[in-house]
């Protein structure tokens, strides 16, 4: 990675310091990259109408697109994934052919540009071989590990093994979760990952990042990666490098770096949560690093999150998945060897089984939908689900309905308070059919709920980076736990029941919609795969 100049440096620091100043506003990046998108689209349109007046140039315009439409939607119709999202698409296009192709070609295939497939590939295939030299071939391949249908499928399609040792402690927001954080931080010996979709400056972050400085002047080697969509608002360009010039043992760097044009690249995104610590503890969930999510600022009423802390073998996972994507980005590459710790013998308790997984859009399987799908399809009692979106597809929204009428206990737990006017319509449009069916869904009046988890008959869960809809489950890099460990399992349970009397239970009267709301709530979902 290149040297940041000293005045590059002083800039980063000056507008670190007057983080709360207008005049940051005028530096600040995603101004840049919207006011350079709307260029991009001013000029399009502009392209578009004065053709429009040449009537020669006009039709051959008319003939390309049309042709264009013609081969997306025949594309489309002999795709093989969800019906919902092809039938979306296919209206679009026909719609807007003039913007509908163009669109479908750049966001509506789920792809990643071949340059990112092939480092990503790259770096997971030689971690994996490291890993397997220590953990052996076919680790999770056990007669006692592989008595769950999802395991198998786990360990077929990601290679990420079942663990048996170990502790999960879940955690019901972040506030209870960051003293954890701090005291695991401030334990550090050999080396610290950190791996956020968002980092943000003040307080939660300030406290990491002494903590994370001191430990590199001790020799802990310090490793960070944040995604620099996500991070757009809050940090400035090159923060990964003014980073590296604070500590000779800190390595930083932004995935996917933000490019103010129209490009399939942008849609990959790295939503992940992951913080390891000398590979013997990981916390992950839906806890960024930043204020509003120890509720030391308040945006959308109190922000309800959840997030776990692994012990065990099952940390190594998580180590893994963090090389994967930061020796791909990275030039210099680091030997994963060097931050794998041996299988340790301890036997762990009965019944707890924990598998760390991550989500990525370059192999068009979807991990996060399917374990969902699993756990809804064989629940017996109850299904709790915890999510900030509510955007379906035909096989989750059927899935969650069958649950119900075949006598399932299925709540889910949505915000009182949007983020996203947009998607929080699409996700109250997805009420009526789901409660017809009997599913229960609450609005957690106190705020916004940023938590992604999912429990099943109080005896297994998954605690993650993803939510339930499109852009998590087909677009993003993301990462969650499935465990079945009793006291953790149970400590979501009990939140599970407090968040329910918390919230508001909706009623049909809640869902009645006009004329007009049922037209603008079904345009909507013609789009609902661009949100």
């Amino acid at each position: 990675m290149k040297k940041l100049t000293k005045r590059k440096k002083k800039w980063i620091e000056r507008t670190i310091k007057n983080d709360r100043s207008n005049k940051r506003f005028l530096y600040n990046r995603f101004f840049i990259f919207m006011f350079l998108v709307l260029g991009q689209i001013l000029l399009y349109g502009y392209f578009l109408y004065g053709f429009a007046y040449n009537s020669s140039v006009a039709l051959t315009i008319q003939v390309v697109m049309g042709v264009l439409s013609v081969v997306c939607v025949l594309y489309l119709i002999n795709r093989t994934d969800k019906p919902s999202t092809r039938i979306n698409w296919i209206i679009f296009i026909l719609v807007f052919p003039v913007v509908g192709a163009p669109m479908y070609l750049l966001y509506g295939d789920a792809r990643s540009n071949r340059k990112l497939r092939r480092k990503i590939e790259i770096a997971t295939r030689e971690n994996k071989r490291a890993y397997a030299e220590l953990y052996g071939e076919r680790a999770s391949v056990t007669p006692e590990n592989r008595a769950e249908g999802i395991e198998r499928y786990m360990s077929a399609v990601t290679g990420y093994p079942t663990f048996t040792n170990g502790d999960v402690t879940y955690y019901e927001n972040g506030e209870t979760m960051f003293p954890d954080i701090l005291e695991a931080l401030q334990s550090a010996k050999k080396f610290i990952l950190v791996e956020y979709f968002i980092i943000g400056h003040g307080k939660m972050w300030g406290e990491i990042l002494k903590i994370l400085l001191e430990k590199a002047e001790q020799g802990v080697q310090v490793r960070v990666l944040y995604d620099d969509f996500g991070c757009m608002l809050n940090l400035p360009p090159k923060y990964d490098r003014y980073l590296e010039t604070l500590s000779p043992n800190v390595r930083a760097v932004s995935f996917n770096k933000v490019v103010p044009i129209f490009t399939v690249k942008m849609n990959n995104r790295d939503h992940r949560k992951i913080l390891v610590v000398d590979g013997e503890t990981a916390f992950t969930g839906g806890i960024n690093l930043a204020d509003e999510y120890i509720n030391e600022k308040e945006r959308f009423g109190y922000w309800k999150d959840t997030g776990v802390k692994i012990t065990g073998d099952g940390v190594s996972s998580f180590t893994l998945m963090f090389f994967n994507l930061f020796n791909a980005v990275r030039d210099d590459k680091e030997d994963v060897r060097a931050y794998l710790l041996p299988p340790k013998k301890a036997k762990g308790k009965e019944g707890t089984k924990i598998l760390p997984y991550d989500d990525s859009p370059l192999d068009q399987i979807s991990v996060g939908e399917t374990v969902y799908l699993d756990l809804i399809h064989r629940s017996e009692k109850y299904v709790y689900i915890f999510t900030p979106y509510l955007v379906l597809d035909d096989s989750m929204r059927e899935a969650l309905c069958l649950a119900s009428l075949r006598g399932v206990d299925v709540r889910i737990v949505t915000p009182g308070i949007p983020d996203k006017k947009t998607i929080y319509r699409l996700t109250r449009a997805n009420y009526g059919l789901l409660m017809k069916a009997g599913v229960k869904i609450y609005e957690y009046t106190p705020g916004f709920i940023h938590a992604k988890s999912m429990l099943c008959d109080g005896k297994s869960a998954v605690v993650g980076t993803i939510n339930l809809d499109y852009r998590s489950l087909y677009l993003h890099f993301e990462n969650a736990v499935y465990f079945t460990d009793e006291s953790a399992v149970s400590a979501l349970e009990k939140d599970c029941e407090k968040t329910f009397v918390e919230s508001k239970l909706c009623t049909k009267e809640d869902v009645k919609r006009g004329l007009i709301g049922r037209v603008v709530d079904s345009l909507l979902r013609v789009f609902e795969t661009l949100f």
